[in-house]
């Protein structure tokens, strides 16, 4: 039995390379950008990890996440266990769900009007109130995301042919929500446990991405020279930990039950608290990455955590695997 991570951007890959070594865990690397998928033909056995970004785009493997939809359904309906498997893939894909996902289980979330294209965000915006912020529905990182304090700006930026469209056509305007402090709370879950919040500056923009390598090309992006200087007259670096936020915390609680409803095995939950302590949540990242340097100063370690979820997830499929082996003999063996 073997663990199998499809993925797309090979700089993330590291950690999760090392903790499954780490564990002795037999693992097969699959770079997914598009392929061809044979119906007729028996996946492999084991259990697949989804590490399939919505992102992609931004490294030209859109067409990986296409493929990675089919195959994730395919290797389903041959019994495989996909951790983040369709359910929680189609959640990532689409800002939209999630926001319907999470005011479902009582979460709350920012005013949000979805637009297919572009033609109608003018009016689309019109039906907030300024500030608010546009977005990507198939988005990460925060690209995409761009914050107009009039309808004005947003008209002047399309007019000027600036606009640049969601990747699957669907484009978002949502009420900006003015954060108490410059900054979001992300929430690290794996395997229906929390493990930690993880607070991310957004003093400079919002393109935040905590992993230690990545392609954003912005000052968030904690890799290179002066990831982990301070920022701000506080003397915070961009990801540092909020120690505050708990296993107890009764929006954690209820980010545990979401994941759980929708068979989300990991998880980044992104939240920003507003000037009256209201928490408002707005993004889901099922390809969730960790900051090293926050976990080192605390001794944490969320690629260790998937790949005990890895271990658990095959151990559970051995099982799995010689229970059919023994229901296939029985079948075949004459009634007595």
């Amino acid at each position: 039995m073997t663990v199998h991570v499809l993925f797309e951007n090979p700089d993330w890959m590291p950690p999760i390379r090392a903790a499954l070594a780490r564990r002795g865990l037999a693992c097969v690397e699959h770079f997914t950008d598009g392929g061809t998928l044979d119906l007729g033909a028996p996946p492999p056995e084991g259990v697949f990890l989804n590490r399939m970004s919505p992102s992609s785009h931004t490294r030209g493997h859109q067409d990986g996440v296409r493929f990675a939809r089919e195959y994730i359904a395919y290797l389903e309906s041959h019994g495989r266990r996909v951790l983040n498997g369709s359910s929680a893939f189609a959640l990532e894909l689409s800002k939209v769900r999630q926001h319907a996902a999470l005011e479902a289980m009582g979460i709350r979330t920012p005013r949000t009007v979805a637009v297919v294209g572009s033609a109608g965000l003018r009016a689309a915006a019109r039906r907030l109130t300024p500030p608010f912020i546009t977005k990507h529905n198939q988005g990460g990182k925060g690209l995409g995301v761009k914050l107009f304090r009039d309808h004005d700006a947003l008209d002047a930026m399309l007019d000027a042919g600036l606009w640049e469209d969601s990747p699957d056509g669907v484009n978002l305007v949502q009420a900006y929500i003015e954060p108490a402090e410059p900054f979001i709370t992300r929430v690290e879950i794996v395997d229906g446990r929390f493990l930690y919040a993880i607070r991310s500056s957004t003093a400079r923009g919002f393109e935040l991405c905590p992993a230690d390598a990545c392609s954003v090309g912005d000052a968030f992006c904690p890799v290179g020279a002066g990831a982990d200087q301070p920022v701000g007259p506080t003397g915070d670096t961009r990801f540092t930990l909020r120690p505050d936020i708990t296993a107890d915390d009764p929006l954690v609680q209820r980010y545990i039950a979401f994941c759980q409803r929708h068979g989300i095995d990991l998880a980044g939950i992104e939240f920003v608290e507003d000037r009256n302590g209201n928490r408002w949540t707005y993004d889901i990242n099922g390809t969730t990455n960790y900051n090293a340097s926050v976990e080192a100063a605390h001794g944490l370690d969320g690629p260790g955590a998937i790949a005990a979820l890895c271990a658990q997830a095959l151990a559970e499929g051995t099982a799995a695997h010689a229970a059919r082996g023994v229901a296939a003999r029985d079948a075949a063996a004459p009634w007595v």
